[in-house]
């Protein structure tokens, strides 16, 4: 199964039902968590709602792009497009022990390795989610270019966390599904013994 999951930028228009979703998001709770603190939380959008959040998202790329030019954006606005594109959008968050960091107070070491803990587990639980959905005929995508305008986004969407990452959801367009897999490194090459 890991071998076939594919990033998916491109899905259908068939909507996918909240029970699979739901099946996505519950797989992501069963990851693993630094004492198991389960950090993570999941906001999900679909229809109107994420229709209001894409357009947000794509104004303030437009803002930035105009303020900085086109390498101010990198990718980002082709995220943008497979945000708006699929019918269901995540957006995941970090709950842990974060006021500090919102507060921009000077974090003590071990307060920067809780932080990266609670980064690990809730990563953890996006590549659950990532996997159950291809396990489910699902696409997905990890999204990390919301970073391009995180504080907008955290503003619009006002929760108490910390925004970490979107993940797209929907049916797979012909093109994805026929997508090779992309190279990747050997163990020999990522790996040493000693």
């Amino acid at each position: 199964m890991i071998k076939g999951r594919r990033s998916v930028r491109s899905y259908t228009d068939e909507p996918v039902p909240v029970e699979l979703v739901r099946k996505v998001i519950e797989a992501g709770t069963w990851a693993p968590s630094g004492h198991n603190g389960q950090q993570w939380r999941f906001t999900v959008f679909t229809g109107s709602e994420k229709e209001g959040l894409t357009d947000f998202f794509h104004s303030k790329l437009q803002e930035r792009l105009k303020e900085m030019g086109s390498k101010s954006t990198g990718s980002s606005l082709n995220s943008c497009r497979i945000m708006q594109e699929a019918p269901v959008l995540v957006m995941i968050w970090n709950a842990g022990g974060i006021e500090e960091l919102f507060m921009k107070r000077k974090l003590s070491n071990a307060r920067k390795l809780g932080h990266m803990v609670e980064l690990q587990g809730v990563s953890a639980a996006i590549q659950n989610m990532l996997l159950m959905a291809y396990s489910l005929g699902l696409g997905s995508l990890w999204i990390n270019n919301i970073y391009f305008a995180i504080e907008a986004l955290e503003n619009y969407l006002d929760k108490p966390w910390e925004l970490v990452a979107a993940v797209s959801l929907g049916w797979p367009s012909e093109k994805e599904k026929n997508k090779a897999a992309p190279k990747k490194m050997s163990v020999d090459e990522v790996s040493e013994f000693l």
